[in-house]
């Protein structure tokens, strides 16, 4: 009797994390102010990059506008700053030409969710393989803290000065909606949960969308009266928030009012450039 075929696992070869390997360093130092939570976002996402093993030649990064979106001004990458609200766009343009190349999007609320929403909904429609990650701080912080599509009701902004009454946009409930195939949520206080969250949206195949909330203690902690950036985290992305393992062992009043963390939404389905790739070969051949 023959013996049974021994299957080996490959296993990543373990490389200690650099930063230098990634960072621009004549563009630092970043513009962020102390407290902001898109420094942490920036490193969770580059220890991810590092995980995955693809080569810094093999990723494209793309934003618009904002202060999460000067995120590519400070990363070697293959980098693209874009109009507002158009990072998606460009990004799905990069990807048809350059199907090999893993693209990135790092945008922000009010880039993604407002300006480029027709953009967001409809590449989650067509599932393209990108991933986007939208940082959360429910404010416009660049332009000078007007309400975005996120800010929670009755929260004081620059152009909501007696309380907002929009009520906010669930982000990840949209893209699963509209037909991502990868939809996860993460906060920077969680980071080293963030940093495998990002990871698994990267390795997926399809588009991904990663929602991140982090703080903006410039504009919307000030008035909101919270007294530091680290109470800010504390009661936003620590209590505010809860992971799905833990939600399915709490009692719903537990969780009630809540952001759930972690993978939402996971499926497979027809990626679009390969279907758009075999619909050309197809016409090619004269079927």
């Amino acid at each position: 009797m023959s013996s049974p075929a021994v299957t080996e696992k490959k296993q990543k070869v373990s490389v200690p994390f650099d930063y230098n390997k990634y960072l621009r360093p004549n563009k630092l130092p970043h513009i962020w102010c102390p407290g902001c939570g898109h420094g942490i976002v920036l490193k969770a996402m580059l220890r991810a990059i590092h995980d995955s093993g693809i080569e810094k030649d093999n990723i494209c990064m793309v934003s618009g506008i904002g202060c999460s979106s000067r995120t590519p001004g400070y990363v070697d990458f293959n980098t693209l700053h874009t109009l507002h609200g158009r990072a998606i766009a460009f990004a799905t343009g990069i990807k048809l030409a350059k199907p090999e190349l893993k693209v990135i999007v790092v945008t922000g609320d009010g880039d993604a969710l407002a300006i480029g929403g027709n953009h967001f909904i409809h590449v989650c429609r067509r599932n393209i393989d990108m991933t986007i990650l939208v940082m959360t701080n429910a404010t416009y912080g660049m332009t000078g803290g007007q309400y975005s599509p996120t800010t929670p009701m009755d929260s004081i902004s620059t152009t909501s000065r007696y309380g907002n009454i929009e009520p906010p946009f669930d982000a990840c409930g949209m893209a699963k909606a509209a037909g991502a195939s990868f939809v996860a949520r993460g906060t920077a206080y969680h980071t080293i949960e963030l940093e495998k969250t990002i990871l698994e949206a990267i390795e997926h195949k399809g588009t991904s969308v990663v929602d991140i909330i982090d703080a903006c203690p410039t504009y919307f902690g000030r008035a909101n009266k919270y007294k530091s950036a680290s109470q800010m985290m504390e009661t936003i992305e620590k209590d505010g928030t809860v992971s799905v393992k833990q939600a399915d062992k709490l009692p719903p009043e537990k969780i009630e009012g809540k952001a759930l963390r972690g993978v939402l939404h996971k499926i497979d389905r027809p990626e679009y450039c390969e279907q758009y790739s075999n619909l050309i070969v197809e016409k090619a051949k004269g079927k």
